[in-house]
C-alpha cells in the first residue's frame, strides 16, 4: 500500500519521540532487576503493581518527574504528583487509598509551590498524602510520588484479544500548558465530577465490558496502544481520524500529547457501545479507533493510506508481552 509523506512523518515523530524513549527503558531495567513475569502471580509492566490481597488486589505505583518539568511548572508537577498516580490506578480498575511523596529542593521556599500542587490535588480527588521523605538541602528540586490503592477486579494490559476494537476516552474540556504537551483538564473543574469521571473505570472493571487498558501516558495515545499490545501480544491498526481531538489543535501535536483524563481500552465489539456510553454520559470523548490483531505490528491508516508505527518482531517497546506462568508469549 502507498504511503503518504504526512501519515508516515507522523508514524516516524511518534517512533522517535522523547516519550517513547522513555519507555523503551523499561525493558533493560526490567533485565537488569532480574525481573520476569513468567515467575510472578501478576505480569509486571502494568500501570501499578498488582498483589494479590484477599478477595482483590492492592495496587501500587510510582512516578519521577523530569528535572526541567519540576523547576518549570513546580505548582503544576506537585499537582501531577497525585493526579497521574490516581489515574494509574483507576486504570486497573482500582481506587486510590494514600500517597506518600519525596521531594529534593534547594530550601523551603524552592519547595512550597511543589508542596502546594500537591495538596491541591489531595484535595481534588479526595485521597490523603500520608508520608514520604523531603531533603531541603539539595542542588536542585526533584520530585517522585506514589500512590496505594485497591481494586476487586483487575484491569491489565495483557488481556487483550484479536479482534478486539481499540477504544480511547479523554476529557477534552481542557488546554494546553503551554508550551508543554500537557493537555490539562483537571486544574479548575469540580472535584466531584473527577471524582466520579474516575469512578467510571472500576465499574467496568467490575461488569467485565472492559478486559484490558492503560491510562495515556507521556507515550501519547498511539505511545500508550503500543504498550497495551505489546504486552498482549497483538498488533493492530489506528485510525487517526477517529482518535478524540480537541478543535483546532493539530493531529500530529495531538497524537503526542498527554491528558490529564486519558485511557484505551481493548473491548470487546459486543460491548463497544455500552462501553462508549459509560464516557459520552459523563462528557467524556469516547471512539473506537481501530482494531486490534494478530500481526504484532501497528500501523496508522487515514482514508486508506498506512503508516507502520511498530513492528514488535523486530523491536520490543517495554519488553512486556508475556503472562504470568505461561513460559513465553500468550
Amino acid at each position: 500500500m502507498t504511503v503518504v509523506a504526512p501519515l508516515a512523518e507522523i508514524a516516524e515523530k511518534i517512533r522517535t519521540s522523547r516519550g517513547l524513549a522513555h519507555k523503551e527503558d523499561v525493558s533493560s531495567v526490567m533485565r537488569r532487576l532480574g525481573l520476569a513475569n513468567e515467575t510472578g502471580t501478576v505480569a509486571i509492566g502494568d500501570d501499578c503493581a498488582a498483589i494479590p490481597d484477599g478477595d482483590g488486589y492492592l495496587l501500587l505505583a510510582i512516578e519521577g518527574f523530569l528535572d526541567e518539568f519540576v523547576a518549570g511548572e513546580p505548582w503544576f508537577a506537585g499537582y501531577c504528583g497525585v493526579m497521574v498516580n490516581v489515574s494509574d490506578v483507576a486504570a486497573m480498575g482500582g481506587r486510590p487509598m494514600a500517597v506518600v511523596d519525596a521531594i529534593w529542593s534547594r530550601n523551603g521556599v524552592r519547595a512550597a509551590p511543589v508542596l502546594a500542587g500537591l495538596r491541591a490535588a489531595a484535595d481534588t480527588y479526595g485521597v490523603p498524602i500520608v508520608g514520604g521523605h523531603s531533603n531541603s538541602r539539595s542542588d536542585r528540586e526533584q520530585l517522585a510520588v506514589a500512590v496505594l490503592g485497591r481494586a476487586k477486579r483487575l484491569l491489565t494490559s495483557f488481556d487483550g484479544r484479536s479482534g478486539d476494537a481499540i477504544v480511547a476516552a479523554i476529557d477534552l474540556r481542557g488546554h494546553y500548558r503551554e508550551p508543554n504537551p500537557y493537555w490539562d483538564a483537571s486544574t479548575g473543574a469540580a472535584p466531584q465530577r473527577l471524582r466520579a469521571d474516575l469512578e467510571i473505570l472500576p465499574d467496568l472493571a467490575n461488569t467485565g465490558l472492559v478486559h484490558a487498558g492503560k491510562d495515556i501516558s507521556m507515550g501519547g495515545v498511539v505511545g500508550t496502544v503500543l504498550m497495551l499490545l505489546e504486552c498482549s501480544v497483538l498488533g493492530g491498526a489506528i485510525d487517526v481520524t477517529r482518535v478524540p481531538r480537541p478543535e483546532g489543535v493539530p493531529l500530529d501535536r495531538w497524537l503526542l500529547s498527554f491528558p490529564s483524563f486519558g485511557f484505551v481500552f481493548c473491548v470487546a465489539p459486543s460491548d463497544l457501545d455500552a462501553v462508549v456510553s459509560r464516557f459520552t454520559a459523563r462528557g467524556i470523548a469516547c471512539a473506537s479507533i481501530g482494531t486490534a490483531d494478530q500481526s504484532r505490528v501497528v500501523r496508522l491508516v487515514d482514508a486508506g493510506q498506512e503508516a507502520m508505527v511498530w513492528d514488535f518482531h523486530a523491536r520490543a517497546l517495554i519488553g512486556c508481552g508475556t503472562r504470568p506462568n505461561s513460559g513465553g508469549p500468550a
